[in-house]
């Protein structure tokens, strides 16, 4: 791979761009080509099945590692590859089923037991331990995060202003332009406008409102400021002073998440029948009694599930502070503070897995309400 790119790298600038475009179309092809075409029936295609199973894990192997024990490596894949494809002929035929069906799904289980659980558990662990993980300490290093004056109590009760503040106006925004501009004139031109913050990443968009806030002396390059010296102002240092400064943040996520929020709302907006609202307008209702008590109802569950997903993402935000104020001025969250804790010398190991649990603590309610909705929603149709 790493020859690849070296070769990659030594062809001129405007040749490399229709080579990664040729070869991303190439890779889309064969993913296309792999679920469309390939399980199709036919002996034909099931030697292909058998070819494509044992070559391309031989291949990836070969291609990303290049070691004398890489050679190893690509003949356990080639085994594993026609033992899955041999799991997957037998299912075809009616039989296997179970087997079929744990194989396949041991991956994906080996996975999260790898990659979620052995590490939740360790951080857990890890949070009852001194900062070097040499001494048991208990609840101190929770005691640390509650400490008047500690960045832990700050980065706690930022967050839950956070929670609580960026997911109700993103989502009341959303819905109200959602409502607005359902079924008039220019809706697809005025729902790009909203959502086109969405495809910003939240390092760029950090980027940009930070210009946005800049502060100076003199000549200002930040709009905030310009407009209020345009007034007779003086300039104010919108990210330095506290709380001012966690809710000028707070707006950087909502601006990202709105557009989120008015498309899938907008989406089940649509969906609400439109006899109810005949009905609705029959009984004498006017605009906003039909909103509040035909719209509304009809499409609760897809608020709550819009609310639950920007609530888990402000519980969770680290890109916007690490960008902006870098935690200063107080302005800190449990997401960054636990990422600086650990990165920090000597590593707070400690206070930084304490943090990783309350994250954990505080989105598990989320997500377990998230999946009581789903769960009665399909009991209902």
């Amino acid at each position: 791979m790493s020859a690849l790119l070296n070769w990659l790298a030594t062809l001129p600038s405007l040749l490399q761009i229709p080579v990664v475009i040729v070869a991303f179309l190439v890779v889309v092809g064969l993913l296309v080509f792999f679920i469309e075409i390939a399980p199709r029936p036919g002996r034909g295609y099931t030697i292909m099945r058998l070819v494509v199973c044992v070559l391309v894990p031989v291949a990836l192997v070969l291609v990303f590692g290049l070691e004398a024990s890489a050679f190893w490596v690509a003949i356990v894949a080639a085994l594993l590859g026609a033992l899955l494809f041999w799991f997957d002929f037998r299912s075809r035929n009616g039989t296997a089923y179970l087997i079929q069906l744990f194989a396949f799904m041991a991956p994906a289980i080996l996975l999260l037991l790898v990659g979620l659980f052995y590490p939740s558990i360790k951080t857990i662990v890890s949070s009852f331990f001194s900062n070097d993980g040499t001494q048991f300490v208990g609840f101190a290093n929770y005691i640390w995060v509650f400490s008047p004056g500690q960045q832990g109590l700050y980065a706690f009760i930022n967050t839950l202003v956070w929670t609580l503040v960026a997911p109700a106006i993103a989502t009341g925004i959303g819905l109200a332009y959602a409502a607005f501009v359902d079924r008039s004139v220019g809706e697809r031109v005025l729902k790009v406008f909203v959502f086109m913050p969405v495809a910003i990443s939240l390092v760029g968009a950090s980027i940009i409102w930070k210009f946005f806030y800049d502060y100076r002396q003199g000549s200002q390059i930040g709009l905030l400021n310009e407009i209020v010296t345009l007034f007779g102002g003086q300039p104010v240092n919108w990210l330095q002073s506290y709380p001012l400064n966690m809710f000028m943040l707070i707006v950087i996520l909502i601006w990202s998440q709105t557009g989120f929020a008015m498309v899938i709302l907008s989406a089940s907006i649509k969906s609400v029948p439109n006899d109810q609202i005949e009905a609705a307008m029959l009984d004498g209702t006017n605009g906003w009694q039909r909103f509040w008590n035909v719209t509304v109802p009809g499409i609760r569950p897809t608020i709550v599930v819009v609310w639950i997903t920007i609530s888990i993402a402000a519980l969770k935000v680290y890109d916007i502070i690490a960008t902006t104020t870098a935690g200063q001025n107080d302005s800190t969250v449990l997401g960054y503070e636990m990422v600086r804790q650990f990165s920090i010398l000597p590593p707070q190991t400690g206070h930084s897995a304490a943090l990783a649990v309350l994250i954990l603590v505080l989105v598990t309610p989320f997500i377990i309400y998230n999946a009581h909705n789903l769960k009665r929603q399909r009991e209902e149709i």
